[in-house]
């Protein structure tokens, strides 16, 4: 019964564990490690060269440096992009959802396609939006220019901000709608029925039976998408690469860490990464508790 003796049999199990661990650890916990080690130091990107502890020097830079309208300015973007994200994200995501939900023709071509900007990734999907957003025949710009509309896009410093938000949703909402369908879907039928013999209209059916079952999915939804939201930069990255007026803190760590046009500053960059931590622990802290809180209510 026991091939290889009970004595490793019952250790197996840990053992198993141990390498997903193991991986972990190197893979996410010591970089996060490193990271509060670094942001402690003037180390670069030079190779041989010589770093020093500094302090909280870094953080100085961050909020004190000629840079400093610039560094605020991306603070204020990041929490703008996070709020207008995940409130048109899961908004959608929901609509979308329920419209899945009643079984229409074709329902799983559907799904598949307001799904399949989440497969493609953020290159594919950046590139192709630039493109149709190109000022040189772009699709997006001829029929902006039929309608007599801006067709600054990417290129405005009014509206470049908008549209990365709004590629951004367009990405991303295929992933809420799964999650919220996965919620309805487990909701009983027998509330509906019941609800509805009591006189219950639709809308009323959704607010005092649809909305409370779905709390679940409400919550992780709005935790995935304020985490992600506040950490993105690639898709920003892809289209503007930060200018007119869309660099966010996110997007400044990877510029002072890999693209800065001089030499890499990984104090400096690692210092961003803890602010961007604390922003993101505190607000993902505070909405899980209040989530979690109407959960219980509801």
């Amino acid at each position: 019964m026991y091939p290889f003796g009970r004595g490793i049999a019952r250790h197996l199990p840990m053992a198993l564990l141990m390498l997903p661990l193991l991986l972990y650890v190197i893979f996410a916990f010591g970089p996060s490690v490193a990271t509060v080690f670094f942001s402690f130091t003037n180390a670069t990107g030079l190779p041989g060269a010589e770093w020093h502890f500094v302090g909280f020097k870094n953080y100085d830079r961050l909020f004190n440096s000629s840079d400093q309208a610039e560094r605020f300015r991306s603070i204020r973007n990041s929490l703008q992009f996070a709020f207008l994200v995940v409130l048109v994200q899961n908004v959608v995501g929901l609509f979308m959802a329920l419209l899945v939900n009643r079984k229409l023709r074709a329902d799983s071509f559907i799904r598949a396609t307001y799904f399949l900007p989440v497969v493609l990734g953020v290159t594919v999907s950046g590139l192709v939006w630039r493109m149709m957003m190109n000022p040189l025949g772009g699709p997006l710009t001829e029929l902006f220019k039929k309608l007599h509309l801006d067709t600054g896009f990417l290129s405005s410093y009014g509206a470049s901000f908008e549209w990365v938000i709004f590629v951004q949703i367009w990405m991303y909402m295929g992933y809420s709608m799964t999650i919220f369908l996965a919620g309805l879907q487990s909701i009983p039928k027998d509330l509906y029925d019941a609800a509805y013999i009591d006189g219950t209209s639709r809308w009323q059916a959704f607010r005092h039976v649809t909305f409370p079952m779905i709390a679940p999915s409400t919550t992780v939804n709005l935790l995935l998408s304020i985490i992600g939201a506040l950490q993105t930069f690639d898709i920003i990255y892809v289209l503007t690469n930060g200018g007119f007026n869309t660099r966010t803190l996110a997007f400044d760590i990877y510029r002072d860490a890999i693209a800065n046009n001089t030499t890499a500053d990984y104090g400096l960059a690692s210092a961003g990464a803890m602010v961007l931590f604390l922003f993101v622990f505190a607000i993902a802290l505070v909405s899980l508790v209040a989530l979690r809180r109407r959960e219980v209510d509801l």
